[in-house]
């Protein structure tokens, strides 16, 4: 009753005062009604064809179909308004019951024929239409001049200020991990592009109390990623766990490393691959806790997979870095994706990455905020003057210059340093 009395109220309005179609935003799909929904569809004829609105313009678009609806439903309906004021509130009401029966529709297909494929439609359509006709409020362009202008007079005040990474050329460069962006990172296998995120996850942790990281590994357990870290933390020679033939020094590193690190806002999963799993779960994470800088990794794009069906991987892969992107805005985070990058590297003679070197591709170059590519060549070259030097080669910022920045790899603690302190950490490590 009350999706019908809203429909017709919607009805009448526009009978009364035509141009407020131009403020809906309503399909015919969403009428339940049948005679509302034709006489809405001749309407949008009707606007289509740059008419007016109106009890003529209306009857003659539904030619034949006027006989079985009656002029004097369409007159009832123009005489019963008594303001168009709510045509809004009307609006909000129809497209309420839309969503109702259009889950109610996906609940019932599931549960007449239960199995995996339509749980996975379920979700899909669930995802769909739980925000059909939710509307934002735009934001005027004053309204924007105004938050800038907040920004250059209170910078750390700033709710897009990036997130620091504790690598000091990186964030100069990129301006750190900045909410709303998706941020790619890809390498060859075993370059170091899973250790190289645990770094800037446990950087984002250690710059402030408030600060949450999210790790969604698709590769590696949990606590093989956590004793990374701990190597990284507690300068702890990673070969160790495989043999567990910890000295006194070591085992007072490890024990206290598990202090530093139980204190983070440090989060790891590795249970979830579909693309739907790890959306819910940021999702969730990021509104159960709104007071927190939320910074999410996912390790890798090419294990991710979605309940779609796709003609070619390359469109499912574009599929996931859109939704991840879609997500990163909607939420204000930073996502950081990681990605495997393509054998062709390996047939060049200079095998510093390129953007066409992506895995699988797809919209990757385009959904992307920040495109950053790990090389270092003494993976290629064991007699490289560069030993133990990465290069973060910045392809593609939306927001700001290209470049590289290289950095110190200490592959025995799994530990990334800026080279202008590295120097310092060395001396002090042997001089102690």
């Amino acid at each position: 009753m009350r999706n019908e009395l809203a429909e017709q109220s919607i009805i009448g309005s526009l009978l009364v005062e035509g141009s407020l179609i131009g403020s809906l935003t309503l399909e015919p799909k969403h009428f339940l009604n049948a005679k509302n929904k034709r006489i809405y569809e001749a309407m949008r004829k009707v606007e289509s064809e740059g008419k007016e609105i109106n009890m003529v313009s209306v009857v003659d678009v539904l030619k034949d179909d006027i006989n079985k609806i009656g002029i004097s439903y369409l007159t009832e309906l123009a005489s019963s308004i008594p303001s168009t004021e709510p045509i809004k509130e009307y609006e909000s009401i129809v497209y309420e019951q839309y969503r109702i029966r259009e889950g109610q529709k996906l609940a019932s297909e599931f549960l007449n024929n239960p199995s995996e494929e339509s749980l996975n439609n379920l979700s899909n359509g669930i995802d769909k239409v739980k925000d059909e006709g939710i509307q934002t409020e735009e934001k005027t362009t004053t309204d924007h001049l105004m938050d800038i202008a907040e920004e250059i007079t209170n910078p750390e005040l700033s709710k897009n200020k990036g997130y620091k990474t504790g690598f000091v050329d990186y964030d100069t460069m990129t301006g750190g991990a900045t909410p709303g962006d998706l941020i790619i990172i890809a390498a060859r296998p075993s370059v170091g592009k899973t250790a190289f995120a645990l770094n800037m996850g446990a950087g984002h942790c250690k710059e402030n109390i408030a600060n949450c990281s999210h790790i969604y590994s698709l590769e590696m357990g949990a606590a093989a990623l956590l004793k990374r870290m701990m190597s990284a933390e507690g300068n702890i020679n990673m070969q160790l766990w495989k043999s567990m033939m910890f000295s006194t020094d070591d085992y007072n590193s490890a024990m206290n490393a598990i202090g530093i690190i139980s204190n983070w806002g440090l989060n790891i999963y590795e249970n979830m691959n579909s693309l739907n799993q790890i959306k819910a779960s940021i999702r969730k994470n990021v509104l159960d806790n709104p007071n927190e800088k939320h910074l999410v990794i996912i390790d890798y794009l090419q294990l991710i997979t979605t309940s779609g069906r796709y003609e070619r991987r390359d469109l499912e892969v574009g599929a996931i870095t859109r939704d991840l992107k879609l997500l990163a805005k909607e939420l204000n985070i930073p996502i950081i994706l990681l990605s495997q990058l393509s054998r062709g590297v390996e047939s060049r003679q200079d095998k510093r990455p390129m953007m066409s070197d992506l895995r699988e591709s797809g919209n990757i170059e385009q959904d992307a905020d920040l495109i950053g590519f790990l090389y270092r060549d003494d993976y290629y070259d064991k007699e490289s003057e560069k030993q133990n030097i990465i290069e973060i080669i910045i392809s593609k910022q939306r927001q700001g210059a290209v470049g590289t920045v290289e950095l110190f790899f200490d592959k025995e603690h799994g530990k990334f340093l800026n080279l202008d302190h590295r120097y310092q950490e060395v001396a002090y490590e042997n001089a102690n």
